[in-house]
């Protein structure tokens, strides 16, 4: 069972850089791991695998331009 859905936005425990879910992996001895595509610190776009333990869910708005924004 996955703690979070795809296109959900969550937030990485370590770094507090938020991104929205675009994949995510079962495996049998390891926890769930997640593909997440974020803005990093320094400006760029980024895509990477995070373990299930090292995110968090963010609560987002969802604007007039049907955009998400935290």
């Amino acid at each position: 069972m996955f703690n979070f859905e795809l296109n959900q936005l969550v937030e990485s425990r370590v770094s507090d850089e938020c991104g929205e879910v675009k994949g995510r992996a079962e495996y049998s001895t390891h926890e769930n791991s997640y593909f997440v595509h974020y803005k990093a610190a320094d400006g760029r776009a980024v895509s990477a695998w995070f373990d299930e333990s090292d995110l968090k869910s963010v609560k987002a708005q969802m604007g007039s331009d049907g955009k998400k924004y935290l």
